[in-house]
């Protein structure tokens, strides 16, 4: 259900998107979809601090309006942000320039040249509008944390059964989210940083 390679059709159609990052190394790029929000981000902050992890926080211009200081932490912290919209919309449901529009009202919040469409949709339009301005990064490994049909367990599984070194690897700091993030995330970082993994933030040019 959850498959390393998330969009094969995606893929084909925008070969400028990332979604894995070429290494040399034992590393993997955790990312984090939706937040900043005090139930959950504060609580990621610490388990990322605990393993020594960096990750990369895709953030909602409306919750970095809401929680500047968990934004702030973030940073801080020596994690990396990029732009997930204002307020998560669908690239599928709403023309080009409203589009750009709600990315551009994030990035009054949220200083970076890294975006991540909601729910990974993105037009062909929506996409050469943005191109120039910033690396669009998707993933090829989804944990499921976000359906609740899930099991903490599976959602370990998918990411374990898929990750290999250079992959981005796609959790979500959301409510909806909580209860699955909260198994799978400590079990992640736990099993990688004993195979001697490091985990790092993805920075412009990578």
């Amino acid at each position: 259900m959850y498959s390393e390679r998330t969009y094969n059709v995606m893929e084909k159609i925008f070969n400028g998107l990332v979604w894995s990052i070429p290494t040399d190394n034992k590393s993997i790029f955790i990312t984090f979809d939706d937040g900043p929000i005090p139930e959950v981000t504060p609580w990621v902050l610490d388990t990322l601090k605990r393993f020594d992890a960096k990750a990369t926080f895709f953030c909602l211009g409306k919750n970095v309006e809401s929680n500047p200081e968990i934004y702030q932490r973030i940073l801080t912290e020596g994690h990396a942000v990029g732009n997930h919209t204002h307020n998560h919309v669908d690239g599928w449901k709403i023309g080009k320039r409203r589009y750009v529009a709600n990315i551009n009202k994030c990035s009054e919040w949220v200083d970076s040249r890294l975006f991540r469409p909601p729910y990974g949709r993105l037009l062909p339009a929506h996409y050469k509008m943005i191109k120039n301005n910033y690396s669009v990064v998707m993933w090829n490994v989804l944990c499921g944390d976000f359906d609740k049909r899930l099991t903490g367990e599976r959602c370990v599984d998918n990411v374990i059964l898929n990750t290999k070194p250079g992959s981005i690897i796609l959790f979500h700091d959301s409510v909806k989210a909580n209860d699955r993030l909260r198994y799978a995330l400590p079990r992640v970082l736990k099993y990688y940083a004993e195979k001697n993994y490091s985990f790092k933030p993805i920075v412009n040019g990578f």
